[in-house]
C-alpha cells in the first residue's frame, strides 16, 4: 500500500512538473512550446520601422476624434488572436538597422548593423528560412517590397554580404536564389558601371520581367518565375507612397494578390512582404505618409487573410516590424494632452512629392518669395499665414510657426552646400529639405504628434500572428526567436 502511494505521489509530481514547465514555456513564448501545427503556406509581413506608435497613429486617424466619443479603428492585423513582443537590438547597437534586424528575423542570429546574412565575424554564412523551405521542402518563395528589391529587408531573405550597400552583388544573389516571385520596387544599381544588368540576368534565368500594369494584373500560376515592378516609381526606385497613388497605380495589395496566384501550389509556399516606406516616412518625420502606407500594408494583409480562411489548417500569417524609426510619439509638449489627428487630412501628398513640386517651382522662379511659396503650402498642407481666414482655425500658423517656416524656406532656397551645417540645423531638418520637413513637423505637432529622431530607435516591436501554429508567437522574446519558431513549425533542419 505504501509503495503504491509513493508511486502515485511520484507520478503526480512528474505530471505537475511537466505542467509547470509547459506553463513557463507559454508565459515566456519559448520556441520549445509543443505545437502540433505544420503550416505549408507561410506569410511573413514586415512593416519596416513599425512599432506600436506607428500602428496606433493609424488607428487614431481612422477612428473617432470627436471629444467624448474617442475610439480607435481596429486594423486587420491588430485583431489577430496572438500578440507577442520582440526585442530588436543587434550585435553592435541597441538602435539597429534593417540589415541586421532582418537577418535575425530571416536567419536566427545577431550580426553587425549593415551586414546581411553573415555572422558576427562577417564570414559565417547562414541559411534563411526562405532558402531552407525552398531547398528542403520544395516550397515556392516570393519576396515583395514597396522599396527596391535589393534593399536591406528583402535582401536579408536571399543575400549574404558584409555590406547592405553592395547592391549589384545582392542583385546577383537575387538571381541565383531561384525564388519564384519578386514584386514591388525596382533594382537599385542594376547595371553598376556597365556590368550586365540584373534585369537581363533575371530574363536569362527564365524570369518574366515586367513593369506593364496590364501584364502584372494578368499574372497567374502559368506565368512561371516573375519579377513584377511597379509601373510608376518614386524616390530612388521605390513604389509611390500610398498618399501619392492614383487610381491607375498598382499598390501593395495587388502585388500580394498576384504573388499568391503565382506561388499557389499544393506543396506549399513562403512569402515575405515588406512595407519599406513606413520606415522612409518616419525617417523624414512625415506622419501622414507613414500612416497611409501602414493602412495600405494592412490591406495587403487582408489579402493573405482571405487566402488563410480558405486554407485554415494550413496557413500561418506573422506580422511584425524590424525596428522602430523616428521615435514617434502621440503627445507633443506644445499641445499638452490635446490631439487633433483630423488636421492630418489637410496634407494631400508625401514630403517627397512636395519636394518635387517645390523644386520645380524654384526652377521656374529662382527669385521665388516666401509669400508665393505659401500658396503651395496652403494647397498641399492646408496651413495658412497668421491672421488669414480658413475653415479649420487649427491650421492657422502661429507667429512662432510662421517664423520657423520662413527660416526653413530661406535655407531651402540656398544650394545644398551653402545651407547651415550646424548641429542645431541638423536637429531642425535632419538632412531633409528644410522647407518640407518643417511643414510636416508643424502639421504633426498641431495634430499632437512628436518625433525624437531622424533615424532608428531601440524600441521593441509587436508580433501579431494568425492561423496554423500562431500560438507559438505569444509572449516576449528576442527577434532571433521569430526564425526559430518558423523553423520549428515548418519542420526544417
Amino acid at each position: 500500500m505504501r509503495k503504491h502511494l509513493l508511486m502515485v505521489l511520484l507520478l503526480a509530481a512528474a505530471v505537475m512538473a511537466g505542467l509547470s514547465a509547459q506553463a513557463a514555456g507559454e508565459i515566456q513564448g519559448s520556441s520549445a512550446m509543443p505545437v502540433q501545427a505544420q503550416p505549408k503556406y507561410v506569410f511573413m509581413f514586415i512593416g519596416d520601422g513599425m512599432s506600436h506608435v506607428q500602428i496606433n497613429a493609424a488607428q487614431v486617424l481612422k477612428g473617432s476624434n470627436e471629444k467624448g466619443k474617442l475610439s480607435l479603428k481596429p486594423l486587420t492585423f491588430t485583431s489577430f488572436p496572438v500578440l507577442g513582443l520582440q526585442t530588436t537590438y543587434d550585435a553592435t547597437s541597441f538602435c539597429p538597422d534593417s540589415a541586421s534586424t532582418a537577418t535575425s528575423l530571416s536567419s536566427g542570429y545577431k550580426t553587425h548593423s549593415g551586414t546581411l546574412g553573415l555572422g558576427i565575424d562577417k564570414q559565417m554564412l547562414g541559411k534563411t528560412i526562405a532558402e531552407q523551405v525552398k531547398e528542403q521542402k520544395g516550397w515556392k518563395v516570393g519576396i515583395v517590397s514597396t522599396v527596391t528589391l535589393n534593399h536591406a529587408t528583402p535582401a536579408a531573405y536571399y543575400a549574404h554580404v558584409p555590406s547592405r550597400n553592395s547592391y549589384y552583388d545582392i542583385g546577383l544573389q537575387m538571381v541565383q536564389s531561384g525564388f519564384d516571385y519578386f514584386g514591388g520596387g525596382a533594382i537599385n544599381k542594376a547595371d553598376d558601371g556597365g556590368k550586365k544588368s540584373i534585369y537581363t540576368l533575371l530574363e536569362e534565368a527564365g524570369y518574366l520581367v515586367t513593369d506593364d500594369a496590364d501584364q502584372i494584373r494578368n499574372l497567374s500560376s502559368a506565368s512561371g518565375k516573375v519579377y513584377a515592378q511597379s509601373p510608376r516609381l518614386q524616390d530612388s526606385g521605390s513604389m509611390p507612397y500610398a498618399l501619392d497613388m492614383g487610381f491607375e497605380d498598382i499598390g501593395l495589395e495587388l502585388f500580394v494578390q498576384k504573388g499568391i496566384e503565382v506561388l499557389d501550389n499544393p506543396n506549399g509556399f513562403f512569402m515575405m512582404v515588406e512595407s519599406g516606406k513606413i520606415d522612409w516616412a518616419c525617417h523624414a518625420n512625415d506622419a501622414a505618409a507613414e500612416i497611409y502606407d501602414l493602412l495600405a500594408f494592412d490591406k495587403s494583409i487582408d489579402v493573405a487573410l482571405a487566402f488563410a480562411q480558405k486554407h485554415p489548417e494550413e496557413t500561418l500569417i506573422v506580422v511584425t516590424g524590424d525596428h522602430e524609426t523616428g521615435g514617434m510619439t502621440i503627445g507633443y509638449a506644445g499641445t499638452g494632452y490635446s490631439t487633433a489627428f483630423d488636421i492630418l487630412d489637410a496634407q494631400k501628398l508625401s514630403y517627397i512629392a512636395f519636394d518635387e513640386k517645390f523644386t520645380a517651382l524654384q526652377k521656374q522662379n529662382p527669385s521665388l518669395r516666401f509669400e508665393q511659396a505659401m500658396a503651395l503650402v496652403e494647397a498641399d498642407f492646408g496651413l495658412v499665414a497668421p491672421g488669414k481666414n480658413t475653415a479649420n482655425k487649427a491650421l492657422v500658423l502661429s507667429a512662432l510657426e510662421y517664423s520657423k517656416l520662413e527660416a526653413s524656406f530661406k535655407q531651402a532656397m540656398l544650394p545644398s552646400k551653402q545651407r547651415d551645417g550646424s548641429d542645431q540645423a541638423y536637429l531642425l531638418y535632419g538632412g531633409y529639405n528644410p522647407f518640407s520637413v518643417t511643414l510636416t513637423h508643424i502639421l504633426n505637432n498641431k495634430a499632437g504628434i512628436g518625433w525624437t529622431s531622424y533615424s532608428h530607435t531601440g524600441t521593441p516591436v509587436g508580433v501579431y500572428a494568425y492561423g496554423s501554429g500562431s500560438e507559438l508567437f505569444s509572449g516576449s522574446y528576442d527577434n532571433t526567436e521569430v526564425y526559430a519558431k518558423l523553423k520549428q513549425l515548418t519542420g526544417i533542419v
